[in-house]
């Protein structure tokens, strides 16, 4: 009886598996969701690094969205460059257009030569945190405060404080434009521009909102909107907002001018030949019969 008992209770569950079985296979084909094998490929020829900088929440969001797009114009991976989204393009079938190289900018020249702390602080060492705190150390309350968010974000390692200047700067070789230091940084004072040809760039490297005496006296090499810059750009790359300067690296020809111009030593040149100097030309003298 027992026997017959045992049996009976595997045959069930055994006919019990087999209908969960079925079942669950139907509902399995009614509500698979189907994707696109050539996300996987795009996937693979992306660098991996998860950073953000795409606008995407890691590769696989980017290749998702990349895949799926019709128009691949506004996507780009900017830790991959233009090899790499040649490569997805192809997977697609499609052209890529190269985009020019970008690279984070620190706007900012507030050394402790050029700015004068006037009080010292104690607290956690954050940007975020100090920044909501008070103005900061410095007669500038727009000026970097240097407790390096910017550095504890870089997955690149291409980001450091300096222990002179007390400023952020960028290893051109390392930087892959992936934006998370613009992100972090709560005073916003680093930007991603055009690395421009053989790394040669020009900007403003001030965020200095106040007019140009109160700019001046909590930084020496603070913008003072004094329009000089502005006159001397012959390809109106310049505008002048809120006694701010900001030069427009889409029309700037990197003629220099205005950094001779600019009274206050406000706009920096990167990686520019050293400049000739100039030779003064001799006063003329009048030859006596």
């Amino acid at each position: 009886m027992s026997y017959s008992i045992i049996l009976y209770t595997v045959l069930m569950l055994s006919a019990l598996g087999v209908v969960l079985a079925v079942v669950l296979y139907f509902v399995a084909q009614k509500f698979k969701v189907y994707e696109d094998p050539r996300i996987d490929q795009v996937e693979a020829v992306l660098p991996g690094a998860n950073c953000g900088g795409c606008g995407y929440p890691g590769c696989r969001g980017f290749a998702e969205a990349f895949v799926k797009s019709d128009d691949i114009s506004s996507l780009f991976c900017p830790v991959g460059g233009n090899d790499t989204f040649a490569a997805a393009a192809a997977i697609l079938g499609k052209d890529a257009v190269a985009q020019d190289p970008m690279i984070a900018v620190v706007r900012c020249s507030g050394s402790p030569d050029h700015r004068a702390r006037t009080s010292t602080y104690n607290g956690a060492q954050s940007c975020k945190i100090a920044s909501t705190l008070y103005s900061g150390d410095t007669g500038c309350q727009f000026g970097c405060l240097g407790l390096g968010d910017c550095v504890d974000v870089c997955k690149f390692d291409a980001i450091y404080i300096d222990p002179v200047t007390l400023l952020p700067v960028v290893d051109e070789e390392k930087c892959t434009a992936c934006g998370a230091c613009v992100k972090a940084c709560p005073k916003l004072i680093i930007e991603l521009r055009k690395k421009g040809p053989k790394s040669k760039r020009i900007f403003v490297s001030c965020i200095n909102k106040d007019k140009g005496g109160i700019a001046k006296k909590s930084c020496e090499v603070a913008c003072i909107g004094c329009n000089k810059c502005v006159k001397v750009c012959p390809h109106d790359a310049i505008v002048i907002e809120n006694f701010l300067a900001y030069i427009d690296y889409s029309k700037c020809k990197l003629c220099r001018k205005c950094v001779e111009e600019c009274p206050t030593g406000a706009i920096l040149e990167l990686n520019f030949p050293p400049r000739k100097p100039k030779v003064e030309a001799e006063p003329q003298v009048e030859k006596t019969e």
